[in-house]
């Protein structure tokens, strides 16, 4: 679960925005994402490794101005941690592949799950499965 790029490698690969999400566990602003609003059938992956996370047919419009999903790929694509932040307790999600953080899971998603990955769109990139190319978040 090691990432295999150094600190310098990601800070030339990513964007300012997007290493301090994947990175620091940071936050974009809300709405402010550009896979915010896709709506395109295809995998959304690890922005860091490509690791697959989430089948776009799991994402939802939870209003909470990230992007949303009620359940990851698989078991392993997402490794979870407790966050105690921000006088607060949450479950962090991190990529199971890299342990880049992704954002946080809460219990008021809609069925089956019950579960909404409240996701940043600075650590997603997204393919429909037509090209080799990803859509950066």
């Amino acid at each position: 679960m090691a990432n295999s790029k150094s600190t310098e490698e990601l800070k030339q690969s990513l964007t300012e925005m997007q290493y301090y999400v994947t990175q620091q566990q940071g936050t974009e602003p809300p709405f402010s994402g550009r896979l915010l609003h896709n709506k395109s059938d295809g995998i959304y992956h690890c922005l860091v490794c490509d690791a697959p996370l989430f089948n776009a047919g799991t994402k939802y419009d939870s209003g909470c101005g990230w992007p949303s999903f009620y359940q990851p790929v698989s078991e392993d694509a997402i490794h979870y941690l407790k966050d105690f932040s921000h006088g607060m307790e949450r479950i962090e999600i991190r990529c199971g592949n890299c342990n880049a953080h992704l954002g946080h899971v809460f219990p008021d998603g809609p069925q089956p799950t019950g579960e909404r990955y409240c996701v940043n769109s600075a650590s997603l990139s997204f393919s429909d499965g037509s090209s080799d190319e990803r859509t950066k978040g």
